[in-house]
């Protein structure tokens, strides 16, 4: 699907006041299953499922099953496109409308346990494969930083942090690696080297680390000719967690400048 079929089909959806409750309701409480939406709407099953498959046709919300169920997610990156486009060229006064879904894409949804994003960005599967796995081109869209591993199934996982020098090997651990197509690893805990960046964890680290190890898993998909689908899942945490909180405001940052280096040459500063 090219830029202007997407961004026809992201208005079309966000066009019906339906469609724009469920988001609302998504965006209150990411990841709910068809029976808890319909118990917010006064309308049949079949009717809140036909909605729900076009906004999963325009990318506004991903699905991810677990076992009978299969959960509902806000997807952010079609409005973080439509803001790309248009929001910097014009008065915001002018355009109140995206002005809301300026400030909607500002407060990312968060679910209780996982982070979902899903975007589409204009390469090939090999070269998103290097962008995710070569440490060049990692620390161009991680600000400096980011892992860096063999990226075979429990090779080490070792991390830089931008603006440290070393490295630090947190016990992560690469899960799978199918080149191409899939990568997955966990995700490190509460470390001491991060209070420079989170003051407020000083003194609780002992108690947060004993929350559940989350894990990251990018899934790479062809969409079209010349476009790739990206997924990433970011799940296993404890209700409440504060890395939770922490990466739902770091990853889109580091997916939009990803998607920055590989379309257009060059990573975004974030």
């Amino acid at each position: 699907m090219d830029h202007d079929a997407a961004f026809d089909a992201v208005f079309k959806a966000l066009a019906d006041p339906t469609r724009r409750a469920l988001l609302d309701g998504l965006n209150r409480r990411n990841g709910q299953t068809l029976r808890e939406l319909c118990a917010e709407l006064d309308m049949t099953r079949q009717a809140v499922t036909k909605h729900l498959a076009v906004l999963e046709a325009a990318g506004l919300v991903h699905t991810v099953r677990r076992g009978r169920e299969k959960f509902h997610h806000l997807n952010a990156a079609p409005i973080n496109d439509i803001a790309d486009r248009w929001i910097g060229r014009y008065n915001l006064g002018r355009v109140r409308a995206l002005a809301d879904l300026k400030r909607a894409l500002e407060e990312p949804a968060m679910s209780d346990t996982a982070f979902v994003y899903v975007t589409y960005i204009q390469t090939t599967p090999e070269k998103l494969w290097r962008a995710l796995t070569e440490p060049e081109f990692i620390t161009q869209y991680f600000g400096g930083g980011g892992p860096t591993s063999e990226w075979a199934p429990g090779s080490p996982v070792i991390w830089r942090m931008d603006g440290q020098t070393g490295a630090h090997d947190w016990g992560q651990r690469v899960l799978a690696a199918e080149p191409n197509r899939l990568l997955s690893y966990t995700w490190h805990n509460y470390e001491p080297e991060m209070l420079q960046y989170f003051p407020d964890w000083a003194g609780r680290l002992d108690e947060m680390r004993e929350q559940p190890i989350s894990k990251v898993t990018f899934e790479i998909e062809p969409a079209g000719e010349g476009v790739v689908k990206l997924t990433v899942t970011h799940d296993g945490f404890a209700p409440g967690s504060e890395m939770l909180a922490s990466i739902n405001q770091g990853w889109p940052g580091i997916l939009s400048s990803l998607k920055s280096m590989l379309e257009l040459g060059h990573a975004l500063t974030v």
